[in-house]
């Protein structure tokens, strides 16, 4: 089962978070690509606030359709991009929530532990799937600054699923995956090259019984 985690996500709320645990997010989630990283980290003022706040890593496909806008597709996009603006972010907007895909790096693991934040890995390759989740869009801002994808639209959102990729303590299930299959591959390696001399082993032995078998003499 997953944990409901609802808006404003405070640093109790996500402190509470386990590493790999499953959760549903409710209430409001705010975009942020590339462009808007970049100009909150040279110091540009945000439209909105960000505190207790949800920064996904989104470019969704956003129409305008009865004087409303309509979300028909939303799916994260790599954080890693935004390594270099992240952990500033977190620090001056206190963002406790980012969601995204394909974890990040040391600077924001370390600005999540010392500031109470968490990194949520959403499923990619499912943009429609999470579009469920999307229950109104409430506004965007920069639209004509940055372009519809890059803008920061602001998204009402019921149960969206995600996995906890980075706690509050700052540990990632990504290194954890990573150092897990180092492991593995190593030992497979090792077996490998076992089983190589093995062969080789058996091989030799083979070969000298049958230089030594009497029969041939």
């Amino acid at each position: 089962m997953s944990k409901t985690v609802e808006y404003p996500f405070t640093a109790d709320k996500v402190r509470e978070l386990r590493l790999g645990e499953v959760v549903s997010l409710s209430g409001r989630v705010f975009t942020g690509r590339d462009r808007l990283h970049k100009y909150l980290f040279d110091g540009g003022k945000c439209p909105v606030d960000l505190a207790n706040g949800a920064l996904f890593h989104c470019g969704p496909s956003v129409l305008r359709k009865d004087q409303a806008w309509v979300t028909m597709a939303v799916g994260p996009t790599t954080s890693s991009r935004e390594n270099p603006y992240m952990a500033k972010i977190i620090e001056e907007h206190k963002v406790r929530v980012i969601i995204g895909k394909g974890g990040m790096g040391k600077e924001t693991q370390q600005a999540c532990a010392k500031f109470g934040c968490v990194y949520l890995q959403a499923v990619g390759g499912a943009a429609q799937v999470l579009n469920r989740s999307i229950a109104r869009v409430a506004s965007v801002k920069f639209r004509r600054e940055f372009g519809t994808a890059e803008a920061l639209w602001e998204f009402d959102v019921v149960d969206l699923p995600a996995i906890v990729a980075i706690d509050a303590r700052g540990k990632s299930l990504h290194k954890k995956v990573q150092a897990a299959s180092k492991r593995q591959l190593n030992k497979i390696l090792r077996n490998g090259c076992v089983e190589k001399r093995a062969s080789k082993s058996g091989r030799l032995a083979l070969e000298a019984r049958v230089m030594n078998d009497p029969r041939d003499n």
